[in-house]
């Protein structure tokens, strides 16, 4: 792959053991699990966050452009987070390349820190995604396609785990209105992302984004969903500001009330 030729700057006479040792250093050095530093979310998710060196899935809830955007920008979030550890760069491959720079940037993924690569097809895609995963030496990996068969995400978990890199899988179009998330897939996690209306405001503006965020399924744990505010500048979600201040005694006349 052309985004790889930098290794092949390094002086032919440049032993093997020292790129094995660099490569080895590079996959070490960052962390197996990024939780999401909620533990309402972690808690729930069976390896206290996601996995490290592995794929994870992700579709938006409804065939719309806000829940693509918000399907997108939390996709953009964890991208971030994983960047942050160590300062690694992202792997971002797509057929149609139509991502909006500033917003990803607003989530905390910056021009700097990302690698856009494009395709013609999704078998192009998913071969660049496969090629930088097992590279071992990136931050993450994202990728964009219409379809993925069993085969192609089993490929896909096993390159994540051979080069101990995060796979994350963006399932972004539909057939007939079919979820497609519905599919067989051997990711570990599978989430479905859409939106809600934000919390009114006392003051004219515009509030925090808020996001349903619908684990579908994922191994060894129960799906589950929450109502979360979305990514802040540095890709962190939270919990809405009603739920975190909410009296106790409100909350049981509220109860009773319905």
């Amino acid at each position: 792959m052309a985004c790889f030729a930098s290794r092949s700057n390094q002086p032919r006479s440049a032993p093997l053991a020292e790129l094995l040792a660099e490569l080895a250093q590079a996959r070490s050095a960052r962390g197996p699990v990024l939780p999401f530093g909620l533990s309402e979310l972690d808690e729930r998710l069976a390896d206290g966050g996601l996995d490290g060196a592995a794929l994870h899935e992700v579709a938006a809830a409804c065939p719309t452009l806000s829940d693509d955007a918000a399907a997108t920008l939390f996709i953009a979030g964890i991208a971030a987070r994983f960047a942050s550890r160590q300062d690694f760069t992202v792997f971002w491959a797509v057929t149609n390349f139509d991502l909006y720079a500033p917003g990803l940037q607003q989530v905390g993924l910056g021009p700097d820190k990302v690698l856009y690569a494009h395709g013609t097809s999704d078998s192009i895609v998913l071969a660049m995604a496969e090629d930088a995963l097992r590279h071992g030496s990136l931050a993450c990996v994202v990728a964009e396609v219409k379809s993925a068969d069993q085969t192609a995400t089993r490929r896909l978990q096993l390159a994540a785990s051979d080069g101990r890199t995060p796979m994350l899988l963006y399932r972004r179009h539909r057939a007939r209105d079919r979820c497609p998330l519905s599919g067989l897939s051997s990711a570990m996690t599978r989430w479905r992302i859409g939106c809600v209306p934000s919390a009114p405001l006392t003051h004219p503006g515009v509030g925090r984004a808020r996001w349903s965020v619908e684990l579908v399924r994922q191994r060894n744990g129960n799906p589950f969903s929450l109502e979360l505010e979305a990514c802040d500048d540095q890709g962190r979600l939270a919990l809405p500001a009603a739920a975190r201040h909410r009296a106790p005694a409100a909350a049981g006349v509220a109860s009773q009330a319905a």
